[in-house]
C-alpha cells in the first residue's frame, strides 16, 4: 500500500525547499512575485484556487492519527493551506500588503525558515520509505 503521508510530505517538502533555494539565490524574487500578485486579480484568483486544491489534497490524503506525528503535521499544513487560499481570494489587498512589508525587511530570514521546513519535511518523509 502506498504511504500517502510520506509522498505528500516528500513532494511538498521538496517544493518548499527548492522555492527557498531560489529565493536565497535571487534576493528580492519573492517580493517581486508578491508585487505582481498584488496588482493582478487574475493571479490572485488562480493562486487561491491552486492553493485550495493543493491544500485539499494534502488535508484529505493524511489521516488524523495521534500516533503518527507526520500525518498530523501534514493534515495541519493542508488545513492551513486551505485557510490561506480563502484569505488570498477574500482579502488579497490586505494579505499581500502584509507580505510586501515583511519581505522587504526579512527576506533572507523567511527564506531560511522556509528552507528548514522544506528540509525537515523531506527528511521525515524519506525516513518513512523502506
Amino acid at each position: 500500500m502506498m504511504d500517502l503521508t510520506a509522498w505528500t510530505a516528500l513532494l511538498l517538502g521538496l517544493f518548499v525547499l527548492f522555492a527557498a533555494v531560489g529565493a536565497l539565490r535571487k534576493p528580492g524574487i519573492w517580493q517581486a512575485m508578491v508585487q505582481e500578485f498584488e496588482k493582478s486579480p487574475a493571479l490572485q484568483l488562480t493562486a487561491g484556487m491552486l492553493e485550495l486544491i493543493t491544500g485539499g489534497v494534502v488535508y484529505l490524503a493524511n489521516p488524523w492519527l495521534p500516533a503518527d506525528l507526520l500525518a498530523c503535521v501534514m493534515k495541519g499544513l493542508g488545513g492551513l493551506m486551505i485557510i490561506e487560499a480563502l484569505v488570498v481570494v477574500g482579502f488579497s489587498d490586505a494579505y499581500f500588503h502584509f507580505w510586501l512589508k515583511n519581505l522587504a525587511n526579512m527576506h533572507r530570514g523567511w527564506a531560511l525558515v522556509t528552507a528548514m521546513w522544506g528540509f525537515a519535511l523531506t527528511v521525515f518523509a524519506a525516513l518513512r520509505f523502506n
